[in-house]
């Protein structure tokens, strides 16, 4: 008659276990913040496309920069991170548009620049990344005159 032996090997499988596990959840959690990351790339190309679109119609800085901040309010954006630029659409960026307040304006272009620093979620993939810089940018040439008081009343308004 044959014994069969049985073998201790119960702790093997626990340990095959922890050491697949910590790859699998750290897979898991860059998945994770690379989704995020691509959230928040997207949100801000969003912000300056609507943005830049208010801006065509109405030429004021704060009411802009609030539709920027209002398109990406999970990003938690500031006035500061977002630019707007009016320049001459002929002469370039950094050329400041002399026809807003006048009757013409078919020289004059916006740009809204939104700026955001993403920061994973995780620690051990933040340390290795750190923060990045990611910014959206839009731009369109200005199609009516119109800034808040004293001027003409916008057709947003204030």
């Amino acid at each position: 008659m044959m014994r069969f032996v049985r073998r201790q090997d119960r702790g093997q499988s626990m340990v095959e276990f922890a050491l697949v596990l910590i790859p699998f959840i750290l897979l898991l959690v860059g998945i994770f913040d690379v989704g995020r990351a691509v959230y928040g790339y997207h949100t801000i190309n969003n912000a300056a496309r609507e943005a830049a679109r208010l801006a065509i119609v109405d030429q004021t800085v704060l009411d802009i920069k609030g539709e920027a901040r209002g398109q990406a309010v999970a990003l938690g954006l500031a006035d500061a991170d977002v630019d707007v630029n009016f320049f001459m659409t002929n002469a370039g960026p950094g050329t400041a548009c002399t026809e807003l307040g006048e009757n013409t304006v078919v020289y004059c272009s916006v740009q809204v620049i939104v700026r955001y620093e993403y920061e994973a979620a995780t620690p051990l993939i933040g340390n290795l990344m750190g923060t990045i810089t990611m910014t959206g940018e839009s731009q369109f040439q200005v199609e009516s005159n119109c800034i808040a008081a004293p001027g003409p009343s916008c057709p947003l308004g204030d």
